[in-house]
């Protein structure tokens, strides 16, 4: 093999590639995803390899690989790889692949995630775990397996699948999730993807006492909540009976308006039910349009400290005033945490535009897209260190603008990545160069800015 030069619209995301190739990341999925698919030019790994970095590159259809992967030799050479799969084939691999398949795929993530996460490395010690659960609708065609009607954010009679998910909000981390049929909600599957965190998260009893469960309001029934709490978990939800909700905020005679929630009231339930443990439960009213009350409780387990802390404020006056505000935004910030890791998903990584008609081929992607998410993450908290406002930065952002700075790659005849030249006129270059300088140094790898 000669010396390769080339030119890539990606040259910052190489940085990317070579990350995980020093941290053996896809060697572990070419270990341990064993697809049974006979090989013609490219090998079953080495096209899910193709489809992760054609996400990463922005790609929101396996159709974009062959523009953004397959038309950047150089790009690909950085991941290690000699060419590219076109996207048909990276579209039948896939749907080769079995439930087996993505259960060893997603037992590498467990694998990865545990050894690189700042979640499964939290100090328990010295605070809580925040974990927000929730599930969110991917359309999907009426042939596509487990497509079924649903509800669909926004899509009346649509048809798709759930995608549940556990996010770890305090690092906007993915620790967990499961694709589910299009009929499935929170309340039917919820136990069983929390059983599938505590083995991502190590979570043994006495974790499990410093964690926080914050549940959209689909999963907040009685079974669950007490499944939560003899598990030694912290709970705070909605309760889903709408029928119990009227019946707890029926006796309610004094109610305060929060500043946090204007055109909202707040008051405690006098009566409140009774669940496996003490738990307390405030009730929320606002003004239906055309008249009358809508109701919804809170109900949680978490102390004072907790709340405040969770609200990111401190207490002044320690009023009742404070407490109930404080409240009101602990759980009203689930839409900065996975509300918003899932729009990050959608916008940022295309998850809601790769559809496969086959489910454990959706799934495989899911995964795929899953670890293309940490990945960003984990490099976002690399670059911050240098540039602090890139922590800001949602995926859209990331891939878009930190993964696309255009610059040369040069390779030796043994194909190893030796100098990556950023463009200097692009904003984050400098932010690139100096990140990556002192981690590449051991290499030997040139790291400069230049023009392109």
């Amino acid at each position: 093999m000669e010396q390769y030069t080339g030119f890539s619209a990606h040259a910052s995301l190489a940085t990317v590639g070579l990350w995980m190739k020093d941290r053996n990341i896809w060697q572990t999925v070419e270990q341990e995803v064993k697809i049974k698919q006979k090989t013609i030019k490219h090998q079953p790994h080495e096209k899910l390899k193709d489809a992760l970095i054609n996400i990463l590159a922005g790609g929101h259809g396996i159709v974009e690989v062959n523009k953004r992967v397959r038309t950047d030799k150089a790009l690909q050479m950085a991941f290690g790889r000699n060419a590219c799969a076109e996207q048909s084939v990276i579209s039948e691999t896939l749907n080769a692949c079995t439930e087996a398949n993505a259960d060893q795929l997603e037992e590498v993530l467990r694998k990865v995630y545990q050894q690189f996460s700042k979640g499964y490395q939290h100090d328990y010690e010295k605070g809580y775990l925040l974990l927000d659960v929730d599930l969110t609708g991917l359309l999907a065609g009426r042939q596509a397996e487990g497509a079924s009607k649903g509800y669909f954010s926004g899509a009346k009679n649509a048809r798709g699948r759930q995608l549940g998910r556990v996010a770890v909000s305090q690092y906007d981390e993915i620790a967990c999730e499961q694709l589910y049929d299009g009929k499935v909600q929170l309340e039917k599957c919820l136990i069983g993807l929390l059983e599938r965190n505590e083995n991502v998260l190590n979570l043994g009893e006495t974790r499990r006492k410093h964690v926080i469960l914050r549940v959209d309001g689909g999963g907040g029934t009685d079974g669950n909540i007490n499944w939560a709490l003899r598990r030694g978990y912290f709970w705070m939800s909605k309760v889903k009976n709408w029928q119990r909700t009227s019946k707890l905020a029926a006796p309610i005679t004094e109610w305060q308006s929060v500043p946090e929630l204007p055109g909202h009231d707040v008051a405690w339930v006098p009566q409140p039910h009774e669940y496996e443990k003490p738990m307390r439960q405030l009730a929320v009213r606002w003004m239906k349009p055309k008249g009358g009350w809508h109701y919804c409780v809170l109900v949680f387990n978490l102390t004072d400290d907790m709340l405040f802390d969770l609200a990111g404020r401190q207490s002044t006056t320690n009023s009742e005033q404070e407490l109930l505000s404080a409240i009101v935004k602990a759980y009203n910030l689930r839409g900065g945490g996975v509300e918003t890791s899932f729009k990050n998903s959608k916008q940022g990584l295309g998850l809601g535009k790769r559809n496969k008609k086959k489910f454990q081929a959706q799934r495989m992607l899911v995964l795929l897209a899953q670890l293309a998410y940490n990945l960003t993450v984990w490099v976002r908290t690399e670059l911050a260190k240098h540039t602090p406002e890139l922590q800001q930065y949602g995926m859209l952002r990331m891939i878009r603008d930190a993964f696309s700075i255009t610059g040369k790659l040069h390779f030796d005849a043994n194909g190893r990545l030796v100098q990556i030249v950023l463009n200097k006129s692009h904003s984050l270059a400098k932010t690139f160069h100096e990140t990556w300088l002192s981690i590449f140094a051991y290499n030997d790898l040139s790291l400069s800015l230049g023009e392109i």
